[in-house]
């Protein structure tokens, strides 16, 4: 067999498309392919029930595509360092393609794949990544990492990023004889996720990208809801956010230029865990691991269930739990709230939103949350606590959003600030904590560990 028909393996992981996937062009140049994908234990067992549901919908959807050039997603179950030797060995591959991870759980169980692949004689072939810029190339003049983003930001735009690559044509594909089913994941009633798959997320951005000068002015209402959603379709990998900015390059515009800027927050964050992976857990800065906190309790449970009579802290609260996905702004705020009004250490909340998330990352999660808490890069200043009644009144002025999700206050004067009479009307809870309070205890506790 020529070096140029020899079957390969292409292993999607975070990459569930066909279009601008360079690994799976690659791996369709080298010959007949093996489209494959592993249940991975330890990837399962830790993600919600919104990450799990929302994985098996893209992966059916990733099938369906691959269905129409008469091939099919060979799934299987088990540790990959196993399972890929044995499905690479099935097919006769010499080499196994796959987009880089560069995740502190991804970047290990690679070099261990790697490592049984080689004495197989099986090579593991790494082609681009889930970023734009992969985590670790943007440096400062003197080759460190940066520990800001405006530098970094500038950095990164002017290193730049590949045009997104053509979808692989014609080719001839391989299938596994034994495989398992894609797992039906049952949500809870009450409980909706988005659209899954490489189409739904084409289409997502087209309607957005239709919108997209009006996101700089809209992005921080959740009464409009006017952001793009894209958060989980990225986290997949149905679309590379080189395709997004390709697009967003075509025009001019405060509203590009600021999405543009998240998408660079987003690989910010993967770098700084790329070079710091035991930020994921711990303290960016160590020092606040001195601070005095609460152990999580009655508060902490009204925090999770949105019932801490807050109305804009449980509208967020709420909004995760129902639909696996929270506005930004309320991630910022609920954030604030339980580190801050509550004292609960960041890690607590962080892993309640990954339990929760459909788009769950875990850097862009976590250092988002150890911003809030003061103790990541770039961070909001510990002594900058939101009001959440504040916060309210100025991104949802009229209390839209409050209505949609806490219903039992639609019908009172001011859903920001109800009444104790119809609060006990409507059977809403009175707040949990008076914030001018908790604001003086969290700056004392600050205050013990600020030198």
């Amino acid at each position: 067999m020529s070096a140029e028909n020899e079957p390969a393996v292409m292993w999607f992981r975070r990459d569930l498309r066909l279009a601008d996937n360079p690994a799976l062009l690659q791996a369709s140049d080298s010959g007949p392919v093996l489209p494959l994908f592993v249940l991975d234990p330890a990837l399962w067992g830790p993600s919600g029930v919104s990450r799990r549901a929302y994985l098996c919908d893209s992966l059916r959807s990733l099938d369906a595509s691959l269905a129409k050039r008469r091939t099919s997603l060979s799934v299987v179950r088990g540790k990959p360092e196993r399972q890929v030797v044995l499905a690479a060995k099935a097919v006769d591959a010499t080499r196994v393609f796959v987009a880089e991870d560069f995740g502190p759980y991804g970047r290990e169980r690679d070099e261990r794949v790697e490592a049984e692949l080689e004495k197989a004689g099986i090579e593991l072939v790494r082609v681009g990544s889930p970023y734009a810029v992969a985590p670790g190339t943007v440096k400062n003049g003197s080759g460190k990492a940066y520990q800001v983003f405006t530098p970094f930001s500038r950095a990164w735009k002017d290193i730049g990023w590949e045009k997104p690559y053509d979808t692989p044509s014609g080719g001839s594909w391989l299938e596994l004889d034994e495989t398992v089913d894609v797992p039906t994941v049952d949500l809870p009633k009450d409980l909706t996720i988005p659209e899954a798959g490489e189409d739904a997320a084409a289409k997502r951005w087209r309607e957005f990208a239709d919108d997209v000068a009006a996101y700089d002015d809209e992005r921080d209402r959740p009464d409009h809801d006017r952001t793009s959603r894209m958060s989980t379709h990225l986290k997949y990998g149905e679309i590379h956010p080189r395709t997004i900015l390709a697009d967003l390059a075509k025009g001019s515009g405060e509203g590009r230029t600021a999405y543009r800027t998240e998408i660079a927050w987003r690989e910010f964050y993967a770098d700084v865990l790329f070079r710091r992976p035991e930020t994921a857990r711990e303290y960016y800065k160590p020092e606040f691991a001195r601070m005095s906190y609460a152990e999580p309790g009655e508060a902490f449970d009204a925090w999770r269930e949105g019932r801490t009579g807050f109305p804009i802290v449980d509208a967020g609260m709420r909004q995760l739990r129902q639909s696996g996905w929270m506005h930004n702004r309320l991630r910022m705020i609920t954030a604030s709230f339980l580190v801050k009004d509550l004292h609960v250490e960041w890690q607590h909340g962080a892993r309640h939103f990954l339990g929760l998330l459909a788009d769950g990352d875990l850097a862009s999660n976590n250092h988002g949350w150890q911003w809030v808490a003061g103790s990541g890069t770039d961070a909001s200043p510990f002594f900058r606590i939101f009001n959440p009644t504040t916060q309210g009144k100025k991104f949802d002025p009229k209390g839209d959003y409050v209505r949609r999700w806490v219903p039992e206050l639609a019908d009172v004067g001011d859903p920001h600030e109800p009444s104790a009479d119809d609060r006990d009307r409507v059977g809403y809870p009175h707040p949990i904590v008076d914030h001018k309070e908790e604001r003086r205890e969290a700056l004392d506790r600050y205050d013990a560990v600020k030198d």
